[in-house]
């Protein structure tokens, strides 16, 4: 997990997109969460906003093991670098997959 989240980054998810979309609303908590289009999602955080846009990668094998990937990038608009950190310490624990 990350320690520091700046305003615009890009990371690989292990999910489906299916899987991203059902955890997404619970990821937010009560933060305000739009789908204007497929594969963008705008998060209302405070009087600022994160703006999300996703992509289906081809599948990461190793020998037998197959797993889905996401191509993810996140834009913050608007939120103090106390208010990005907090969210994301939140989002980043609800949506993290067993590993660690």
């Amino acid at each position: 997990m990350q320690t520091h989240y700046p305003e615009h980054f890009e990371r690989e998810q292990g999910s489906t997109e299916a899987d991203w979309l059902r955890c997404l609303p619970g990821a937010v908590r009560d933060h305000r969460l739009d789908l204007p289009a497929p594969g963008q999602a705008r998060v209302q955080i405070g009087g600022g906003q994160l703006l999300l846009s996703w992509q289906a990668l081809s599948d990461r094998q190793i020998a037998l093991m197959r797993m889905p990937r996401l191509a993810a990038q996140y834009r913050f608009e608007g939120l103090s670098d106390d208010a990005r950190q907090a969210f994301m310490r939140f989002f980043d624990l609800f949506m993290l997959r067993g590993g660690g």
